[in-house]
């Protein structure tokens, strides 16, 4: 989904008037990585609670999802997953990309806002509003230089000082947005 021109103006428009630089923006959308941390499940999720909502959990995924899956794979010709991952997370335990991860994971409509200097987690709320009904956007994380991890938008990648190394998945670029050159 192309997010909203007027709303990506927006976001871009809140963090350049609180950081005083040009930014770039980038829609991440829903963010559901994979995770290779130690003390968290692969859905991220903290290892040792809520195990019994775990338990049941895992038994819904295994009986319903492997049905999903099995049906997505035929209908389509090729191998689907009803429970998949966009992106991964890896790092050592109480890593901190674990801030902008769990961040943009709760958000209801994820954006990167990036400069030299600065690297945030925006929340634009739900995308079937119509844009002039949305709240206002909101920071949820942000970071500065000397502690701003380094973005690496060609390879959507994120790295932080302690090796710690977010691979974002991008639902929308600048460039897709309608009217704007590619």
């Amino acid at each position: 989904m192309v997010p909203d021109p007027l709303y990506w103006q927006r976001v871009r428009a809140l963090a350049e008037s609180q950081w005083r630089e040009p930014v770039a923006v980038v829609y991440l959308g829903e963010v559901k990585p994979a995770f290779d941390v130690p003390g968290r499940r692969k859905d991220g999720t903290v290892k040792g609670k809520r195990l019994v909502r775990r338990f049941f959990w895992n038994l819904f995924r295994g009986t319903v999802g492997g049905l999903i899956s099995a049906i997505l794979s035929v209908g389509s010709g090729t191998g689907g997953h009803v429970f998949g991952r966009d992106g991964r997370v890896a790092g050592p335990e109480n890593a901190q990309a674990l801030g902008l991860v769990d961040a943009a994971s709760s958000a209801e409509g994820a954006w990167l806002v990036h400069s030299p200097s600065h690297v945030a987690v925006v929340d634009s709320g739900r995308t079937f509003y119509d844009p002039a009904d949305r709240p206002p956007p909101k920071f949820l994380w942000q970071t500065a230089n000397p502690q701003a991890p380094v973005v690496s938008p060609a390879q959507h990648r994120i790295t932080w000082p302690d090796g710690s190394v977010f691979h974002y998945s991008v639902s929308a670029t600048e460039a897709d947005l309608p009217g704007r050159p590619a």
